[in-house]
C-alpha cells in the first residue's frame, strides 16, 4: 500500500484513522485488564513454586561445587562463597517480585498487542480475531515461560555448576589478596560518585529524549514514513506514541543501573591494573563515557563536559570500545534510505525450528540403524544428537567452500550479514565459523570424517568408543589428538547452547516426534533399540552428505527458501 501524498491528504488519513485506533486501543485495554490478573497469578505461582522448591538444592550444590572446584584456589573459593551468598539469598525474592511485575505487564500488553496484530494485512474475519487474539495464546505463553524457567533451574544451573566442579586444575584461578581491599574501596567510591552523577545526567536529558521522540513519531505519522510506512505497522507505531513516556522512564532506569555497574567496575580496573590511581581515573572517565554515549544515542553534539583520563596501561583494553560510535544514530543510515532498501534477514525461530527438524531426521535414521538409542539421546546431560547434527552442518559448509554456515540439508546459508540480530547468535555464530574453518583446514579424509563423527556422536565416551567397531582411528597420534580436540570444542559449544531457555522444551518435542515416527514405521518398536553397528552403516551417513557439495554455492536465496527469510 502506497502512503498518501500531500499534506491535506495525509492529515485526512490521520484523522480518519484516529477513531479506528482508539476503538482498538479500548478493546485491547479491556482485554488487558481482564487477563493481567490471570497471567500474573499463573506466572507468580508457577515461578515461585519452581524457584522456592529448588532453592535449598541450589544453595547446597552451589557451595559444594565452589568448595570442591579444582580450578579455584583457597582464597578464590572463599570469595566465591561470599559473593554468591547475597545472590542466593535474594534470588527467590527477585523471582517473586519479577513474576508479579512481569506477569502484570505481559498480561496487560499481550492482549493489547494481539488486538492490534489481528487487523494486519492478510487476516480474514478481523472482528473475530480482534476479540480472540492475545487471550489464550498469552495464557499458553505464561505456562511456557514457567516451563522454561523450570528447565533453567533444574538442568542448566546444575550443568554449569558441574562443569565448574569437574573442571581441570590447569590454569588455576587465584586472587591476589593484597589488592582486594583497594579494589573494594574503589568500587564503593565509584558507586558513590558515578551512580548519582549518571542519574542526574539521565534525568536532565530525559525531557530532550521525550520531546525528540514524540516529534519524530508525530512527523512520521503525518508523513507516513518510518514505522508508519507499512499499514500493518501503523497500530503499533500509534501505540508507541502513547507508550513513549514509558520508554523514556525505562531509559532513565537503565541509566541508573549502568551507573551502578560503571561505578563498581572501578574495582575491576584497579585489580586488573594493580593500580589505585588508574581505578580513580576510571571513576572520572566513566562519567565521560556515559555522557558521550548518551549524546550519540540522542543525536546531540559530540563530546562531553567531563574529563576522560587514561585508565588502562594498554589502551587496547579500554572499556570504552564497548561504547563504539559504530552503532550510534549519528552514523546510522538515513530513515528513508533504510526503508527503501530492504534487507533480507533470517528469522531466528525458523532457524531453530529447522535445526531441530534436522535433529529429528538424523535421530530417526541413527536409531533405526542402531548407532544410538533413544535412551541415550533422551538423557538430559547428553548433547550427542544436536552436536552430531551441528558437525554435519559444519562439514557440509566446509566442503561447499562457502563463507557462512548451512546447518540443514538444502538450507539457507547463515552469514554475519544475514544472521538474526539476537545476541544469542553473536555468542555462537563466530565460534562455529572458526570451527568450520578448522575442519576445512584439516582436509579430512573419508575415514577421518567417519572417525570424527563417531567421536561427536558418542560424546567422547571411552567405553562406548571401545565397544563400537565403526572404523579405526588415524594412525598418527597427533592427527588423533587434533580430531579429539575438534570434537571436544564442538561438544562444549553444543552443551552451552543446550543450557539456554526453550532448548530443552524444543528438544523434548523432537524426541516425542522421533518415538511416534518410529512407532509408525515399525509397530514392534518399544523404545530404545540397538543393532550391530558396522563401519558401512556409519559410512552411509556421510555418503548421504556428499551430494550437497554440488548443491550449495555462494548464491542468493532460492524461491522455495523464501519462507526462511523476512523483509525488515
Amino acid at each position: 500500500m502506497e502512503p498518501p501524498t500531500g499534506v491535506w491528504t495525509s492529515l485526512g488519513h490521520f484523522f480518519l484513522f484516529l477513531p479506528y485506533f482508539v476503538a482498538l486501543l479500548a478493546l485491547g485495554f479491556i482485554k488487558g485488564i481482564i487477563f493481567a490478573p490471570i497471567i500474573c497469578l499463573i506466572m507468580t505461582i508457577g515461578n515461585s513454586a519452581v524457584v522456592i522448591g529448588l532453592w535449598p538444592a541450589h544453595v547446597v550444590w552451589t557451595y559444594f561445587c565452589i568448595l570442591s572446584a579444582k580450578r579455584l584456589g583457597p582464597v578464590m573459593k572463599v570469595v566465591g562463597c561470599v559473593l554468591f551468598t547475597p545472590v542466593l539469598a535474594s534470588w527467590p525474592i527477585a523471582i517473586v517480585v519479577g513474576s508479579i511485575l512481569g506477569g502484570l505487564a505481559y498480561g496487560f500488553l499481550g492482549p493489547m498487542f494481539g488486538t492490534f496484530k489481528a487487523v494486519g494485512e492478510g487476516k480474514t474475519d478481523k472482528f473475530k480475531h480482534c476479540i480472540i487474539d492475545g487471550t489464550w495464546d498469552t495464557v499458553q505463553w505464561s505456562f511456557t515461560f514457567v516451563r522454561d524457567l523450570g528447565d533453567v533451574c533444574l538442568y542448566s544451573y546444575f550443568s554449569i555448576l558441574n562443569d565448574l566442579r569437574q573442571g581441570r586444575p590447569e590454569g588455576k584461578l587465584e586472587i591476589r589478596v593484597v589488592y582486594i581491599p583497594m579494589a573494594i574501596f574503589l568500587g564503593l567510591l565509584g558507586l558513590l560518585v558515578d551512580f548519582p552523577v549518571i542519574t542526574v545526567i539521565a534525568l536532565l536529558k530525559s525531557p530532550y529524549m521525550l520531546f525528540k521522540g514524540w516529534h519524530r513519531l508525530f512527523q512520521d505519522c503525518v508523513g507516513r514514513e518510518g514505522p508508519f510506512l507499512e499499514t500493518i505497522c501503523v497500530p503499533f507505531a500509534g501505540l508507541a506514541i502513547l507508550l513513549w513516556p514509558l520508554a523514556v522512564a525505562g531509559a532513565v532506569l537503565g541509566s541508573m543501573v549502568s551507573g551502578i555497574i560503571l561505578g563498581l567496575y572501578a574495582a575491576v580496573i584497579s585489580y586488573q591494573e594493580s593500580s589505585f590511581n588508574l581505578g580513580l581515573s576510571f571513576i572520572v572517565a566513566a562519567l565521560s563515557i556515559f555522557d558521550e554515549y548518551s549524546n550519540d544515542v540522542l543525536d546531540m553534539p559530540e563530546g562531553s563536559c567531563f574529563p576522560k583520563p587514561r585508565y588502562r596501561r594498554n589502551p587496547g583494553l579500554s572499556a570504552s570500545s564497548s561504547f563504539s560510535r559504530v552503532g550510534s544514530l549519528r552514523n546510522a543510515p538515513s530513515r528513508s534510505g533504510s526503508m527503501r532498501a530492504p534487507m533480507i534477514e533470517l528469522k531466528p525461530l525458523e532457524l531453530l525450528d529447522n535445526f531441530f527438524q534436522e535433529c529429528r531426521r538424523q535421530g530417526e535414521f541413527l536409531v533405526l540403524e542402531g548407532l544410538i538409542s533413544v535412551k541415550e539421546i533422551e538423557d538430559p546431560q547428553s548433547v550427542s544428537l544436536p552436536a552430531y547434527c551441528t558437525y554435519q552442518g559444519l562439514l557440509r559448509s566446509a566442503k561447499a567452500n562457502i563463507s557462512g554456515l548451512v546447518m540443514t540439508e538444502n538450507g539457507t546459508e547463515i552469514t554475519p550479514a544475514n544472521r538474526p540480530k539476537d545476541t544469542f547468535y553473536d555468542w555462537f555464530l563466530n565460534p562455529l565459523l572458526v570451527l568450520k574453518d578448522q575442519i576445512k583446514a584439516a582436509n579430512l579424509s573419508e575415514s577421518e570424517e567417519v572417525y570424527l563423527g563417531k567421536l561427536v556422536l558418542l560424546s567422547g565416551n571411552a567405553e562406548k568408543l571401545k565397544n563400537t567397531n565403526i572404523g579405526p582411528p588415524p594412525e598418527s597420534e597427533l592427527r588423533r589428538a587434533e580430531l579429539e580436540a575438534i570434537a571436544r570444542r564442538l561438544l562444549g559449544i553444543t552443551k552451552s547452547i543446550s543450557r539456554y531457555p526453550t532448548y530443552r522444551r524444543r528438544f523434548e518435542n523432537i524426541m516425542k516426534a522421533i518415538s511416534e515416527e518410529l512407532d509408525k514405521k515399525d509397530g514392534s518398536y518399544r523404545g530404545p533399540q540397538t543393532v550391530p553397528r558396522s563401519k558401512s552403516t556409519f559410512g552411509r551417513i556421510f555418503s548421504s552428505q556428499k551430494s550437497f557439495r554440488t548443491k550449495t554455492s555462494n548464491r542468493g536465496v532460492r524461491q522455495e527458501e523464501a519462507r526462511d527469510v523476512e523483509i525488515v
